[in-house]
C-alpha cells in the first residue's frame, strides 16, 4: 500500500487546528487513499475517489471564498432591503435628523451581520469535513493497512469488521463493515460488471453511513441563522436613532412601531434570501471535467456495467435510495438538508461517475502540495 496515508497520518491531519489546512490536506489523503484502494478493487471510483472532490468543495465554503460576496451582493440588491432602508428614512426624516441611504443601507448591514452567516457556514462545513474523516478516511487507512499486511484473509477482514460498531448510523457502522466487505469481494471479481455493482455497492453504502452522520452540520449550515428581531431592533436603535428616548412621545411610538413591525417580518424575507445563496454555494460539486448543480438533474448515461443491475442487494439498496432506479430523472435537490433527497443524488452520481477516470486527478499540482505541506495556502485556484 505504499503511498497510502497510514493511521498515524489520518490522526495528524484531523489534529490539525486550523479548518483551511486541514482541508487541505484531508483532500490530498483522500486523492491518496482513492489511488491506493484502486489498486486493491482495480479500476472504477470507490468512496474515497468522490469524497476527494466534496472536500476540495468543501474547501470552498471553509475558506469563505465567494460566499461572502454574493451574500452581499444580494443583501444589497434585495428589494425587502430598499423597502426598510426607506421606511427608515422616513421615520427619520419625521423626527427631523434626515439621513442618506447608504447611511441606513450600512446600518442595517451592521444589525443583522449577514458576513457571520459566512463563519456560521464555514464553521459547520469545517466540523463535518473532519468528522467524516476523521471517522470514514480513519477506517481506509486501518483497511487498507490490513490488506497489505495479509492479502486476502477471511479472518483479517473478520477481525477488522468487528472493531466496527454494531448498528445503524448515525452511531452504528454496520454500513461501513458491510462496505469494507464489499470492497475485499470486489477484488477478487474477474468479472467487470459484477466487479462496478459490487464497488457501488460499497460506494452507495458509505455515501449512507456519511450523510447520515452529517445531517446536523450540512442543516446547520443552510439554516445559518441571523439574529434574532429583538437584537437587530436593539442594534439599528443605537446605530439611527441614538437619542430615541429623547424623542417626542408621538415620534417615539411611531419609531419603535416602524421597527418592530419591520423587524420579524423583514428578516423572514432576509433570512430567505441568504439561504438561497449559501443553498446555491452548498449544491455546487465541481469536478476536474465540469461543475455540477445539485440542485438540478443529472444527465447524461450510466455505464454499460451499471446500465442495468443484476446484484440482488445493490438492487434492494438502490429501491431504497433511489425512488427513479436507472435513470437520473428526478435526481436533482430541491433540498439539500433533505436526507432522501440528497441520497437520491448521491446514488445516481455514483453510478453515472463510476468509470469517469479524471476524477483519479490529483486535485492539486506540485507547486501547492508544497505549499500545503509547509502550512500555507497555495496560490492559484483551490
Amino acid at each position: 500500500m505504499t503511498g497510502a496515508p497510514s493511521l498515524a497520518d489520518i490522526e495528524a491531519i484531523g489534529a490539525i487546528a486550523h479548518p483551511v489546512p486541514r482541508n487541505l490536506c484531508i483532500t490530498q489523503a483522500y486523492h491518496e487513499l482513492s489511488a491506493a484502494v484502486a489498486l486493491v478493487t482495480g479500476s472504477g471510483a470507490n468512496w474515497c475517489t468522490f469524497a476527494t472532490w466534496a472536500s476540495k468543495q468543501a474547501g470552498q465554503s471553509i475558506r469563505g471564498d465567494d460566499l461572502g460576496r454574493k451574500i452581499e451582493d444580494a443583501f444589497r440588491e434585495a428589494e425587502v432591503v430598499r423597502r426598510v432602508v426607506e421606511r427608515i428614512r422616513d421615520v427619520r426624516r419625521a423626527a427631523g435628523r434626515a439621513v442618506d441611504a447608504s447611511t441606513v443601507l450600512s446600518a442595517i448591514r451592521e444589525a443583522c451581520a449577514p458576513l457571520l452567516t459566512v463563519t456560521r457556514v464555514a464553521e459547520a462545513v469545517a466540523r463535518g469535513n473532519k468528522k467524516v474523516f476523521d471517522e470514514i478516511g480513519r477506517e481506509f487507512a486501518r483497511f487498507l493497512a490490513v490488506l497489505g499486511t495479509v492479502g486476502v484473509d477471511a479472518a483479517a477482514i473478520d477481525a477488522f469488521c468487528e472493531g466496527l460498531r454494531p448498528g445503524d448510523p448515525p452511531d452504528g457502522q454496520r454500513l461501513l463493515a458491510a462496505a469494507f466487505r464489499d470492497y475485499d469481494v470486489a477484488h477478487a471479481i474477474a468479472d467487470d460488471k459484477a466487479r462496478a455493482e459490487r464497488m457501488l455497492l460499497a460506494n452507495v453504502r458509505i455515501g449512507l453511513h456519511e450523510q447520515t452522520r452529517l445531517q446536523p452540520e450540512i442543516a446547520e449550515a443552510l439554516n445559518a441563522p441571523l439574529p434574532d428581531p429583538a437584537v437587530v431592533r436593539r442594534r439599528l436603535v443605537a446605530a439611527l436613532f441614538p437619542s430615541a428616548e429623547r424623542l417626542p412621545e408621538p415620534l417615539a411610538r411611531r419609531v419603535s412601531g416602524a421597527l418592530d413591525e419591520m423587524g420579524a417580518r423583514f428578516l423572514d424575507r432576509l433570512r430567505a434570501i441568504v439561504r438561497a445563496v449559501v443553498t446555491e454555494e452548498l449544491m455546487t460539486l465541481v469536478l476536474p471535467d465540469g461543475a455540477l448543480r445539485l440542485g438540478r438533474d443529472l444527465t447524461g448515461g450510466f455505464p454499460s456495467q451499471l446500465r442495468s443491475l443484476v446484484d440482488p442487494e445493490l438492487v434492494d439498496l438502490l429501491r431504497a435510495v433511489d425512488p427513479t432506479t436507472d435513470t437520473p430523472s428526478g435526481s436533482g435537490s430541491d433540498d439539500w438538508a433533505s436526507l432522501p433527497q440528497r441520497m437520491h443524488f448521491i446514488a445516481d452520481l455514483f453510478r453515472m461517475q463510476h468509470a469517469n477516470g479524471a476524477l483519479f486527478q490529483a486535485p492539486f499540482t506540485p507547486d501547492q502540495l508544497r505549499s500545503i505541506a509547509a502550512g500555507r495556502t497555495p496560490d492559484g485556484a483551490l
